[in-house]
């Protein structure tokens, strides 16, 4: 079996694959603020499992070392230079992987479109924004390292990341409700330029065939946002700052756990 974890700020969530890629059960539970705990809490579960592990993956919201294994920083945690892959490596003698969240949200959305679009920018927006770019069905080795989400942006007379003014976090913090509340159409404006704005400037570093909108704050609400959206970034458009399709992610809740899947069979 292979086994992903997607390692969140607040949950963190283990799923069990078979080889073929289904899905065989998950599992989630509360992200311990201290890492030794969070550990020993990981552990315990994978030891339940009761099928053998032949790989395991984990996906985490931050700056990764791929060859030491270590998340040298995290955007919602506390933690740095945890070292996961060694501290995993003492109770499963398996192939462990390390990798960004976004990156893996991005490779599992680029698998349904791969035959299609080469360049792939997916962007999630949760309670940060994160992004990864995919080329050839691959994370892009030359982009593993990006965090669009800390671009800095002028925003009311300020210079911010772009995810301190358009991010989840951030609009519940602005407007004092969640995405999924809001109905007004003004401020589903004002939310769709803060969103625009990062994302033209990724568009014309990047230059991507299609972009992938995902993360469970915003790219659930895509019937609003998307139309906005496009609109929105037309404004910005020129013969050399084409505007790519944009779509919804397919997955938007699970993208990171099958994008755990893709690196392992992928390695």
């Amino acid at each position: 079996m292979y086994v992903a974890v997607d390692l969140g700020g607040t949950k963190t969530l283990v799923g069990v694959f078979k080889k073929d890629g289904s899905l065989l059960s998950s599992q989630r539970f509360e992200t311990p603020k201290n890492y030794g705990l969070f550990i020993r809490t990981l552990v315990q579960i994978l030891k339940s499992i009761k099928h053998p592990i032949e790989k395991i993956a984990i996906a985490a919201p931050g700056r990764v070392n791929r060859n030491q294994g270590v998340v040298e920083g995290f955007g919602n945690l506390n933690w740095r230079n945890t070292p996961l892959k060694a501290d995993i490596k003492k109770h499963f003698k398996v192939p462990i992987y390390i990798e960004n969240d976004a990156n893996l949200a991005g490779l599992s959305e680029a698998q349904f479109i791969t035959n299609s679009f080469k360049k792939v920018l997916y962007v999630t927006i949760s309670t940060g924004i994160g992004t990864g770019i995919i080329t050839n069905g691959i994370i892009d080795p030359d982009f593993a390292d990006s965090e669009g989400g800390q671009i800095p942006l002028e925003h009311n007379g300020k210079i911010l990341a772009w995810e301190d003014f358009a991010s989840g976090r951030s609009i519940q913090e602005k407007y004092g409700l969640l995405a999924s509340q809001i109905d007004d159409p003004k401020i589903w404006q004002e939310i769709t330029e803060n969103i625009a704005i990062g994302i033209i400037d990724l568009i014309a570093i990047i230059q991507p065939d299609i972009i992938i909108i995902g993360g469970g704050a915003v790219s659930v609400h895509f019937d609003r946002l998307g139309p906005l959206l496009k609109k929105e970034l037309l404004r910005y458009e020129t013969p050399l700052l084409p505007i790519p399709p944009i779509r919804q992610a397919k997955r938007p809740e699970e993208a990171v756990l099958f994008g755990c899947y893709e690196l392992m069979k992928q390695s």
